[in-house]
């Protein structure tokens, strides 16, 4: 199912909603999930066609393994998929499984943690796990040389995890703090007692995240008993996908686990939840809208009826459907449907947005007559074949990303119990109008609804105060380098500038526009993505603050030619999947290419910014406003903005109901006529497609485009170095304080030395390996996560630390962070970490490249910064030349340790 939430929904209830997984590694280790499912299977990486491509094999001892190839770049990505997740969990101890993924970072046999961590941050890749139900996964993407080493990684961690009660509690202080982060989440808390009711009495009745408590009670001794009954071969599927040869591949994975014995696996528990009666919840948030929810159980992934089910969700949350309807009529801010299906049984979410202050029982009362008029009269049929076309037009994507590739065989093997991904194309096929309206009758019973209303808080007014300054300048003696097992170091002693990547096709337009064309013959299908290059603190005229965000949300509301449900029809008979505005996308099969970026065009050329519906944006737009103005997360963001910034800053710049209530449709006209220009606009074709097709397809949906006037300024002004200060935010929904120590440097893109620092920062924050995560969470729990990172731009640069953690913890944890950024000044770093973070920069450049929206997103971000395409090229010689004393003069140069605010959201701090 695919659905893209307005601009104005909060991202963490985003993230809630629709993802679900417990990541680990590459600095964030782990975070726990719902499921990986969240949105439907089709939210995911579009599934492939590739069955005929696949190598498939179950070895003696009963590892199953699928081997995909894929060219699109020198990548292999490896994704072990344990068949056991929070569903196993001794009874009172809901987060074991989350636990021992945690552990599976702390060593085994022949690899001991640091040797782990150095080998994450040597192969460059990204490297993580999650948890869910059903499912735990380990997943690496690394340069296609390394698969030996992935696969060692994980053969030692199948056989071998070393689970010493000393390293246990070491790590139970920071999946404690991970614990604290979700309990932060409003919407997460939602989400965790809306399934204790859906699976009352089930091994779902918990999610994967575990409790402080728990984690108390647990000892390596039942982790280890956890992790003998259920991490075994036969118990385990190993996907690779990528630049691979599927024979050799296949040969190798026999060598490295073709040893480890088979076990005997206990039973299964099973999960079949009875019927809930009827509840209503509510939660208070810091969210600056308010939602309205209703939640039914629903097929899982493995139920027969999923299919239909899947096609329900999709036609439920169609914008052509009467649920999305609330919102362009004004009945709410927005509406939709969400599908969350587990393994064994699932629910789905109807919701929608409703100002601060405003009535939810409105909202509810339009979503529940929606609803029952479905359940009675049923769904449009030209809705459920749009879906049922839609689902199966996707398979062909997934061969755009290499990554995603594993996840979606992944899905279908470990969370399906499908032997392919393409066996869902005649699930989709066999679905019908009468099932699916069959299926809506049956699931969307009020008597089983779970309704519950989340509703915004004001923040409070935020403190602030004076810097902090900065601890003394004494550092601990970096830890002694990490010798490699001879198999790793074999592999990855060898430190290589990679070849430079193929140069892209580009060209001007007349017009100006400028066209870069990559092709990447992966599969049947092309994908299109554009900017129009602005900057709306700059360009909204002063007193009509608020007028680009209308701007956008009006690009959804149809053409001079179409309107708003033609428009959606019309993408919906191609099939394709697009969105208009200052920045622009197309994905469509390439037999269609010339229609979609018609369409396209039509859509980011002729906006139809109809009065009707200008009058109910504008009135949702100030609606959103006034509980933004309000809201913790805007205040916190505007808090950071202004600690780095001088006052009357563009940045600083407000939109406020009054503001937005003030503009008319002329002010809409006017300032799009000013800001969308073709000479100021950069369109990047990927895909299926030579540089001619994209050429001639774009010249005739673009290259009549005229722009009028002088080009507008949209680089903003330079601004002097910042000053230490302090702000707390407070946040009564978070238990959680969220830190950043911030400050503005002089530093623009153009400047050479932001290779340096880059460099650097791998040593400082650039993973498990770096400084600050193995100062504030290896040794002493401090945090869940921490990063340090540079921004820089045309005309002005950004240095910050970020990190999540308890009241308590706040000042050890800026304190330690701060001797580590000082220490990065006072004395070169190590002949081994300079080694350590070249190998890691070096190998990951081509892994910026293992997808199409990848290779696109980093050429335009190279435009956006008026840097040459082959900057990634460029950097590689740099970071290979670099030597010790360049980093630290760097560091010494542009990095102010005693300038570095700190902002704080959350609970008052133990300054």
């Amino acid at each position: 199912m695919t659905f893209r939430f307005p601009h104005a929904v909060h991202p963490l209830l985003r993230a809630a909603l629709l993802s679900g997984a417990a990541l680990v590694g590459q600095g964030a280790v782990c975070a726990v999930a719902t499921s990986p499912f969240m949105a439907g299977a089709s939210q995911a990486a579009p599934l492939a066609t590739s069955a005929d491509r696949a190598l498939q094999a179950t070895l003696p001892n009963g590892l199953r393994v699928v081997i995909v190839p894929d060219r699109l770049a020198p990548v292999v990505t490896t994704e072990l998929n344990y068949l056991v997740g929070s569903a196993e969990a001794p009874d009172g101890f809901p987060g074991t499984a989350h636990a021992l993924e945690h552990m599976m970072f702390r060593g085994s046999d022949g690899l001991d943690k640091d040797q782990l961590a150095a080998l994450g941050a040597r192969l460059g890749g990204s490297y993580n796990a999650d948890t869910t139900e059903d499912v735990t996964q380990y997943f690496y993407t690394a340069p296609a040389e390394d698969l030996d080493v992935t696969l060692r990684i994980e053969a030692l961690r199948m056989n071998g995890l070393t689970l010493s009660q000393a390293d246990w509690d070491k790590e139970r202080g920071a999946i404690e703090q991970e614990v604290s982060r979700d309990l932060s989440s409003p919407a997460y808390r939602y989400i965790s007692q809306l399934q204790s009711i859906l699976f009352q009495d089930t091994p779902y009745a918990h999610d994967a995240l575990g409790t402080r408590p728990s984690f108390d009670k647990t000892d390596a001794k039942l982790l280890r008993d956890f992790y003998e009954k259920w991490y075994a071969p036969n118990n385990a599927i190993l996907v690779i996908a990528g630049d691979v040869d599927p024979q050799a591949t296949l040969e190798k994975v026999k060598s490295i686990f073709g040893a480890i014995p088979r076990k005997t696996l206990p039973e299964r528990k099973p999960v079949s939840p009875a019927p809930a009666p009827a509840r209503t919840l509510s939660f208070p948030t810091d969210y600056p809208i308010g939602f309205a929810t209703i939640a039914f159980p629903m097929p899982g992934l493995t139920a027969k009826e999923f299919a239909a089910a899947d096609i329900l969700s999709d036609v439920l949350a169609s914008q052509r459907g009467a649920l999305y309807q609330l919102g362009p009529t004004g009945k709410a801010l927005f509406a939709s449907f969400e599908f969350a299906p587990k393994k064994q049984t699932g629910f789905g979410l109807a919701l929608a947005g409703f100002p601060k202050g405003g009535d939810s029982n409105k909202a509810l009362g339009y979503m529940r007559d929606v609803l029952a008029d479905i359940r009675q009269h049923g769904v449009p049929a030209d809705l459920v074949e749009a879906a049922k076309r839609k689902e199966i037009a996707q398979l062909g994507f997934t061969a755009n990303s290499v990554s995603g590739l594993a996840e979606s065989w992944s899905q279908a093997l470990a969370f399906k119990g499908l032997s392919a991904p393409d066996d869902m194309i005649a699930a989709y096929n066999a679905v019908t109008p009468e099932a699916v309206n069959a299926l809506a009758q049956k699931l969307l019973d009020p008597a089983r609804a779970v309704t519950a209303i989340l509703t915004p808080e004001n923040s409070g007014k935020p403190v602030a105060g004076g810097g902090f300054g900065g601890a003394e300048s004494f550092a601990s003696a970096p830890d002694k380098p990490v010798k490699l097992p001879d198999w790793a170091e074999a592999a990855l002693k060898k430190l290589d500038v990679p070849p430079p990547a193929l140069a892209p096709v580009v060209s001007t337009l007349p017009n100006g526009l400028t066209l870069i064309v990559h092709p990447a013959h992966v599969s049947q299908t092309v994908e299109v993505n554009g900017m129009v290059r602005g900057n709306s603190d700059l360009q909204e005229p002063k007193g009509k603050e608020g007028v680009a965000d209308i701007t956008e949300t009006l690009f959804s509301y149809g053409t001079t030619s179409h309107d708003r449900l033609a428009f959606r029809k019309a993408l919906d008979e191609v099939p394709a999947w697009e969105s208009a505005g200052a920045g622009f996308s197309l994905r469509v099969p390439s037999s269609k290419f010339a229609e979609g970026m018609a369409l396209l065009a039509e859509n980011e050329l002729h906006p139809a910014f109809p009065e009707q519906y200008f009058q109910i944006v504008r009135q949702q737009t100030a609606q959103e406003q006034e509980g933004q103005l309000q809201s913790p997360g805007y205040l916190f963001d505007r808090a950071v903005e202004a600690a780095i910034s001088p006052p009357h800053d563009p940045t600083l710049r407000q939109a406020t109901p009054q503001t937005i209530m003030a503009l008319k449709l002329d002010d809409v006209h006017a300032y799009y006529k000013a800001a969308w220009r073709p000479d100021l606009t950069t369109i990047v074709v990927t895909g299926d497609v030579t540089p001619e097709q994209a050429r001639e397809v774009v010249e005739k949906t673009f290259g009549g485009w005229a722009a009028e006037g002088p080009k507008p300024q949209v680089d903003l002004p330079t601004r002097p170095d910042s000053k230490t200060s302090r702000a707390n935010v407070p946040d009564k929904s978070n238990v959680q304080d969220t830190v950043i120590l911030p400050e503005s440097l002089g530093l623009t893109a153009a400047n050479p030395d932001h290779f340096f620092l880059t460099l650097g920062n791998e040593v400082l924050g650039g993973g498990f390996s770096s400084r600050l995560y193995r100062d504030l969470r290896v040794k002493t729990g401090y945090v869940y996560s921490v990063s340090s990172s540079f921004e820089w731009g045309r005309t002005r640069g950004a240095y910050s630390v970020s990190y999540g953690a308890d009241p308590d913890k706040v000042g050890p944890a800026r304190e330690a962070a701060m001797r580590d950024i000082k220490a990065m000044q006072t004395a070169p770093v190590t002949d081994d970490e300079l080694v350590l973070a070249k190998s890691a920069l070096l190998r990951s450049l081509p892994l910026a490249r293992a997808s199409l929206g990848a290779i696109a997103g980093e050429y335009l971000h190279l435009t956006q910064l008026g840097l040459p395409l082959n900057t990634p090229d460029i950097a590689a010689r740099k970071y290979y030349d670099a030597t010790a004393a360049d980093v630290q003069a760097a560091f010494r140069k542009w990095v102010r340790p005693a300038d570095l605010a700190e902002i704080v959201k959350g609970p008052s701090p133990h300054w």
